[in-house]
């Protein structure tokens, strides 16, 4: 097949875009490197990379006509700096709307989003969240603008499935705590921990729900990529400590979260876990140190988030 994949030298794109490669497909990336990394993709005979951003229509249009891709897998997403309300608008919604309506001139199979669990509100209402519960993305610009564009692909009428995600995790990541906490931790920086839980999915575990949909398992609509169990900041932070063989003199300061920080976001995988006959197979401690090592070797200059910041004392 023709894949595009936006974003795709980005964290989840890179990982998806390598397997499809080993599969013999054909794939195009597009990316603007502001939050991934040239030396996550290697020179591949069927892999052609497009710098660039999808906010440009005329050159979305010019990649979609040339190519003329069988799927397209939406991993492109701006979220470096959360009061960069208008970068997010551009390329989340303006992006969005730019990929859908040339994925539907050109009639492709399926189109597959990405999607943030903050879709949901910084306060559910159940835990854990079921895909029956309600849209509140009003939480940050990155929700607003990403839950916008998950309607506008569904606005479309086409095929398409949008994974709402858990905290994804593993090499070449670099937002979230696990990079932060190296980062510090090998920098001689102080760290801290929010008194919060989280439910983290191992990229390789991800990956394979994601190319089960790129070959046409999954019914259109939401599906949740989730590990089903969620985990302390604090447990994360100790399974560093772990892979990098450190002792603190002291235990982590453990911080109360903020007033609009919810405790905990896990999210229900059961319908992925039915409709692709999918299992998390990678326990928390084997997925840190896999990460680590990778940061070890290639390194980390920068960490990004879509919240804003927290500085430790």
């Amino acid at each position: 097949m023709k894949i595009i994949i936006t974003g795709g030298a980005g964290f989840i794109g890179s990982h998806l875009a390598e397997k499809l490669l080993a599969e013999g497909h054909n794939v195009l990336v597009i990316d603007n490197y502001q939050t991934s990394r040239r030396d996550n993709l290697k020179l591949h005979k069927n892999l052609k990379i497009v710098e660039g951003t999808i906010a440009d229509k005329q050159l979305v249009n010019q990649i979609f006509d040339s190519f003329v891709p069988d799927i397209v897998v939406h991993a492109a997403a701006s979220y470096k700096d959360p009061n960069n309300w208008e970068e997010d608008a551009y390329t989340n919604v303006l992006g969005t709307i730019h990929i859908a309506t040339a994925a539907k001139r050109l009639e492709v199979k399926r189109i597959i989003y990405f999607q943030t669990a903050l879709c949901y509100g910084l306060k559910p209402i159940e835990q854990p969240i079921t895909l029956t519960h309600p849209i509140c993305s009003s939480g940050s610009s990155y929700a607003i603008s990403k839950t916008a564009g998950e309607q506008y692909i569904e606005l479309t009428g086409m095929d398409f499935i949008s994974f709402r995600l858990a905290n994804a995790y593993g090499p070449r990541n670099l937002s979230g705590p696990l990079p932060t906490f190296f980062h510090r931790l090998t920098s001689g920086k102080p760290c801290f921990v929010m008194d919060t839980r989280r439910d983290f999915i191992f990229v390789d575990d991800l990956v394979e729900v994601v190319l089960k949909a790129v070959h046409g398992q999954g019914q259109k609509g939401y599906y949740h990529i989730s590990s089903g169990a969620d985990y302390s900041i604090k447990e994360l932070f100790d399974e560093t400590l772990s892979a990098l063989n450190i002792k603190l003199e002291k235990e982590v300061e453990v911080r109360p979260r903020n007033p609009d920080d919810v405790f905990t976001i896990l999210i229900d995988p059961k319908k992925t876990e039915k409709d692709f006959n999918w299992k998390v197979k990678t326990p928390l401690k084997v997925g840190v140190s896999r990460a680590i090592e990778w940061y070890k070797t290639h390194g980390i200059t920068q960490t990004y988030t879509h919240l804003k910041p927290v500085e430790a004392k």
